[in-house]
């Protein structure tokens, strides 16, 4: 990975995602200010340096310094991700949620509309809201999207994630940042994920209990260690585990084996009696990822993409396509995903 740089970064005039919706561009810190300052809403990705010297206004903002920017992946701390967002309905509203209040986010949100959210990772909400994000009222009835805000791998010893309120300056590492945006009745949003995994043809994993960790498994119906298969098989744990919810393919996503423990830890829980796969590989992630993004006519609002794409994938310099934005710990699509570039966009009627 390249030393944070952002030498190569052009940096565009704020105007130029001032106009409408649009999925955002890295912005310099004066750029990014006088933006804040015309008032409008948005959403800004960058280090805790630049949140903090950001004035207050309209935003919400959380920290990573990766990003898919306009020119290609880069990680950066001194450059903000700034998503732009339109009042063409009543004005969107910003607050925070600790981890008694997050499960009435889809409640408190516009009938028509969309909510965009912030966790910061490691915090006790970013494991509670991946437990329980499911059975939120109103969950898939209305749009909820997102992402876990992060820091340089550098810095995992010394530094905490951490989301601001940028109407009031507060910057907090246990809630989350949301904000509700309401949109005219011809409009409305809609989330999509794209996920270039696929479940291998390996063995089936069953797990006996939720968690962000595990050692005792089923393997085909077998009782087993996961740790120990995971070694003894020499499995590459770049690739997810993958489960078939009625069709839809959900990724979790390994953050570390300890053989000596024999006990594996994952970016999101596994839970009972779902059949996980190891996940097929994927040969050419850039170009998997050019076919899978839509195109370019379609209205986007938001879009990011996990922080082990960027990695495994080698993605320093290259594009995905049209779509930008911060590669984070995590991403919200309703629930909490991994290893998925997830992508908000406006249609009309």
């Amino acid at each position: 990975m390249n030393s944070p740089n952002s030498a190569a970064i052009r940096l565009p005039s704020h105007t130029a995602v001032a106009e409408g919706f649009g999925s955002g561009q890295l912005l310099s810190l004066d750029d990014a200010v006088r933006l804040v300052e015309s008032r409008r809403f948005l959403c800004i990705a960058a280090d805790e340096r630049l949140l903090r010297s950001l004035p207050a206004g309209n935003w919400i903002g959380g920290t990573i310094p990766y990003f898919m920017g306009q020119d290609g992946g880069t990680s950066t701390q001194d450059a903000l991700f700034v998503t732009a967002f339109p009042v063409l309905a009543g004005p969107p509203t910003i607050r925070f949620y600790d981890a008694t209040q997050l499960p009435q986010v889809c409640a408190d949100a516009p009938e028509n509309g969309f909510s965009l959210v912030i966790i910061p990772a490691f915090s006790d909400l970013h494991s509670r809201f991946a437990y329980d994000a499911p059975s939120y009222a109103d969950m898939y009835l209305k749009p909820l999207v997102g992402w876990i805000a992060g820091i340089h791998l550098d810095d995992l010893a010394t530094a905490r994630p951490a989301v601001v309120n940028g109407m009031t300056g507060e910057i907090d590492c246990e809630r989350a940042i949301v904000m509700h945006v309401e949109l005219p009745s011809e409009l409305s949003a809609q989330i999509d994920i794209i996920n270039l995994f696929r479940q291998g043809d390996g063995d089936r994993i069953i797990f006996p209990e939720t968690g962000f960790a595990a050692d005792r498994c089923l393997i085909n119906g077998e009782p087993g260690n996961l740790a120990d298969y995971l070694t003894g098989h020499t499995i590459d744990t770049r690739l997810p585990l993958v489960a078939n919810y009625c069709g839809a393919l959900v990724n979790v996503s390994f953050k570390g084996v300890d053989a000596d423990r024999r006990r594996v830890e994952f970016y999101a829980p596994v839970f009972p009696d779902i059949e996980y796969r190891l996940a097929a590989e994927v040969p050419n992630y850039v170009t998997a990822f050019q076919a899978a993004v839509p195109n370019a006519e379609r209205t986007l609002a938001f879009s990011c993409n996990c922080i082990l794409n960027y990695l495994y994938s080698e993605l320093e310099g290259k594009r995905t396509g049209h779509l930008r934005g911060p590669m984070t710990f995590g991403e919200i699509a309703y629930q909490l995903v991994n290893q998925t570039l997830v992508y908000l966009s406006i249609d009309g009627d």
